[in-house]
C-alpha cells in the first residue's frame, strides 16, 4: 500500500469539473483519421495520459502509433487550464477553460474553450510553426473531449488549414486502462 507521500498531492481545487479525465487511456478500438481531402483514411493506436501534480493545471499526453507496426507517429503533449476564478467572474462564466500543447509536427498550440459537465470543447486562437512545417500550414484546431454513457473517452480533433476549411480530422475511442471502479 503507498503512502500518503506517494500518491502526491491532491488535485488543486480548480480542477474539480476535470476529474473525469484524470488517467490513463488506451484507443479502443483504432482511432481514425483523414485529412486534407485527398488523403486516404488512416488507423492508429494512441495512449492519452491526464495527471496532475497539484497545480491548477492538468497536463496530458497523446502518444499515436502505427496500428501494424507500432512505429511512433503523432506525439503531443500539454496542459489543461482553467481559468482562474477572477478571470471567470469578469467574463461571466466559471468553465472556461484553455489549451496549451507541442506536438512532434512542429506545431504549437493555444486556444480556449469551455467545460460542461463531463464534455469540454477548445478552440485556438494561437498556432505556432517552425518555418520549415510542410504545407498546407494548419489555421485552425478544435477538440472536443468528452465522456460517454459507456465511460468512454471521445476525441474529436477538426483543423483548418490555408486551403481547406475547419473539419474533421481525427476520431479516437479510449477507454480507461486498469479497474474503472478505482479512477475519480
Amino acid at each position: 500500500m503507498a503512502s500518503k507521500s506517494d500518491e502526491g498531492p491532491p488535485p488543486h481545487a480548480s480542477l474539480r469539473g476535470l476529474l473525469w479525465l484524470l488517467g490513463v487511456w488506451e484507443s479502443q478500438p483504432a482511432g481514425e483519421g483523414l485529412y486534407p481531402p485527398g488523403v486516404a483514411p488512416f488507423s492508429f493506436r494512441e495512449t492519452a495520459t491526464f495527471t496532475h501534480t497539484g497545480q491548477p493545471l492538468l497536463e496530458y499526453t497523446f502518444y499515436a502509433s502505427h496500428v501494424e507496426s507500432g512505429r511512433p507517429m503523432h506525439r503531443e503533449t500539454g496542459f489543461l487550464k482553467p481559468a482562474p476564478a477572477e478571470a471567470n467572474n469578469h467574463h461571466n462564466n466559471n468553465n472556461r477553460i484553455a489549451i496549451i500543447n507541442a506536438q512532434n509536427t512542429g506545431l504549437v498550440e493555444v486556444g480556449e474553450g469551455q467545460v460542461d459537465g463531463e464534455s469540454l470543447t477548445v478552440t485556438s486562437h494561437t498556432l505556432g510553426r517552425t518555418t520549415f512545417n510542410k504545407q498546407p500550414h494548419v489555421t485552425q484546431i478544435q477538440r472536443i473531449l468528452r465522456l460517454t454513457a459507456q465511460g468512454e473517452l471521445e476525441h474529436v480533433v477538426s483543423m483548418a488549414t490555408e486551403t481547406s476549411p475547419l473539419q474533421q480530422h481525427l476520431h479516437t475511442t479510449y477507454r480507461r486502462r486498469g479497474n474503472p471502479a478505482q479512477s475519480p
